[in-house]
């Protein structure tokens, strides 16, 4: 009996052993690392099945990196099937809700979603499962609390005010890339980001002050749709491409709204005009109602107004904003981006983002008016 105790006490040991070396050889070790708001958090990177998305951006995020089909809940806002969702999107390009919406309906909910969501819901992530939960709610004691309800990490992420270009979001992207196996595939990602700006940049970078067209964007979406009043006076995708920004002296940096009477002062310096996509249904009627309100604005009469594709949709659009950037150097210097097709840009772009072609989709999206063009507004607008 003491030598059958001592084999089984043995096979034990080599047991334990053995799946300890599993365990280090896959990498599955737990580490403590620091999410994007300095929360501390034990993880065991590459171990992970079963992952919920919570909060605006966070399921978007997880796409470009994370397989899908670890998913085991997706919020209503992310589910096309489902008839009682926050809609509010629906007209609008949201590319992971393209590449992915096959597999975002098969999956039960893990809570509401959408922009008036401010809360996580618990029941119903406990109920999906979850053996990890990627958030965008960016407050410290909300998420310690959530992770000591689930009894899982908690991990959040953030990007940044500069979106696509800023450097939390590269994080954020290498931080999933950590959590998941996909360091490679996170610094591929980052590495093209990188270029896209750099080139876009260096295209422009020679153009003198002089004769750099004055440029006025807006319709820029900030909680909702806007309308032709809303607008960013530090343009990061002006910035990148060395455009010059008709909007200074505000208040802040952010997106938002100016008066109409500032409006009219910069009609005569306005030599283009770019108008975020998801707007023009509300600009729409109030030029019906008031006819003269572009009448000061010499882009208008020119006939140089010009229409980006909408990327804040439940959050930003990441590889739109990128897409954006080079729609907007190539309106503003056309003769320096000759070569540059906005439907093939706009494959390579998800491409490097999905593995996907989706501009036919995109452009198909209600919201999105066909694509990226030049506005006949006579026709557009009356």
């Amino acid at each position: 009996m003491k030598t059958i105790r001592i084999l089984s006490l043995a096979i034990a040991v080599m047991l334990l052993l053995t799946c300890c070396a599993f365990a280090e050889a896959d990498g599955a070790q737990a580490v403590t690392l620091t999410d994007m708001i300095g929360r501390e958090v034990e993880v065991v990177p590459g171990s992970y099945s079963r992952v919920v998305c919570i909060g605006a951006g966070a399921l978007r995020m997880f796409s470009y990196i994370g397989d899908t089909a670890l998913l085991c809940g997706v919020e209503d806002i992310d589910n096309p099937t489902l008839a009682e969702r926050p809609k509010m999107f629906d007209s609008v390009a949201r590319p992971y809700v393209i590449a992915y919406g096959d597999v975002f309906s098969a999956l039960p909910s893990c809570g509401v979603g959408g922009p008036n969501a401010q809360a996580a819901e618990v029941e119903k992530i406990l109920a999906c499962n979850p053996d990890i939960v990627i958030s965008e709610y960016e407050d410290v004691e909300k998420e310690d609390a959530l992770q000591e309800q689930l009894g899982v990490p908690v991990v959040t992420l953030k990007t940044g005010p500069l979106g696509v270009f800023d450097d939390s979001f590269k994080q954020s992207m290498r931080l999933l890339g950590t959590l998941f196996g996909g360091a490679d595939r996170a610094e591929a990602l980052v590495a093209f980001i990188e270029g896209e700006a750099a080139e876009i940049s260096a295209r422009t970078a020679d153009v003198a002050e002089a004769d750099r067209p004055g440029v006025y964007i807006c319709g820029l979406g900030n909680w909702g749709t806007t309308n032709h009043l809303m607008t960013a006076q530090n343009y990061v995708s002006f910035n990148i491409a060395n455009v010059r920004n008709v909007v200074s002296d505000l208040e802040n940096n952010g997106i938002q709204p100016i008066e109409a009477e500032k409006f009219v002062a910069l009609g005569e310096d306005m030599d283009i005009i770019i108008m975020d996509a998801a707007a023009v249904k509300n600009i729409i009627p109030l030029f019906q109602e008031d006819g003269a309100m572009f009448d000061t604005c010499k882009a208008w009469q020119d006939g140089e107004v010009y229409l980006e594709m909408a990327y804040n949709a439940y959050y930003t659009n990441y590889e739109i904003a990128l897409i954006n950037t080079w729609f907007i150097a190539k309106t503003v210097y056309p003769e320096l981006f000759e070569d540059i097709d906005m439907t093939a840009k706009t494959n390579e772009v998800t491409q490097a983002f999905y593995g996907r072609d989706l501009a036919d989709a995109i452009f198909a999206c209600p919201s999105s008016f066909g694509g990226y063009q030049k506005i006949d507004t006579a026709a557009f607008f009356g």
